[in-house]
């Protein structure tokens, strides 16, 4: 059974008064067969920096990819269920990111079947649970209340432990330095 959260929205009334404008179970929510005891639900997203905060209260909605909008954010909680290294091993890593659109964000032949690469700052909190951060050679275990700030590196989630992890994330669209750079004739930056 999958954690439901609570989302509660704030924003203003008529009058410039801070009122709650949304207060539900949160139901942008992904499971598929093809990354069993993952769960991921979504609790806002953003489609531009700066980010508007006075629009409306429902922002997620369709269909669920895994990164954020072009110079957008995405405000997320991932629960890893305890893998079993046998199932582990018959998944298919580019098919179940396929159904978030980015089966091409899947690094191949690499050390666990979801290891992965997103061009994003995503921030990350462990809120319960512990899990293992797979990078292309090294591996760091976080436990509740550690955070984690991946910058756009390959990457993988593995929670060996006997309990479910629950992690948050805010992923935002990001570039690297050279992409950042200005274009050298208009000064705009070359993304």
């Amino acid at each position: 059974m999958s954690r439901k959260f609570r989302r509660v929205v704030t924003g203003h009334d008529q009058q410039g008064v801070a009122v709650v404008e949304s207060d539900q179970v949160a139901s942008h929510v992904l499971q598929r067969p093809n990354r069993p005891g993952v769960t991921l639900t979504n609790f806002w997203l953003t489609d531009q920096t700066p980010a508007e905060y006075d629009g409306p209260t429902e922002t997620c909605g369709g269909d669920f990819v895994l990164q954020p909008p072009a110079n957008g954010s995405v405000f997320r909680c991932v629960e890893f269920l305890p893998e079993d290294p046998e199932v582990m091993a018959k998944l298919d890593g580019k098919s179940a990111f396929s159904e978030m659109g980015a089966g091409d964000n899947i690094v191949e032949n690499a050390r666990h079947p979801f290891m992965h690469r997103t061009n994003t700052v995503d921030y990350a909190i462990v809120m319960s649970g512990e899990i293992y951060m797979l990078l292309d050679e090294d591996e760091v275990l976080l436990k509740a209340g550690d955070v984690a700030v991946q910058r756009g590196t390959n990457h993988a989630w593995s929670n060996r432990g006997t309990e479910p992890c629950v992690i948050a994330f805010v992923l935002v669209d990001g570039v690297t330095q050279s992409d950042a750079a200005p274009d050298q004739r208009t000064g705009i930056p070359a993304r």
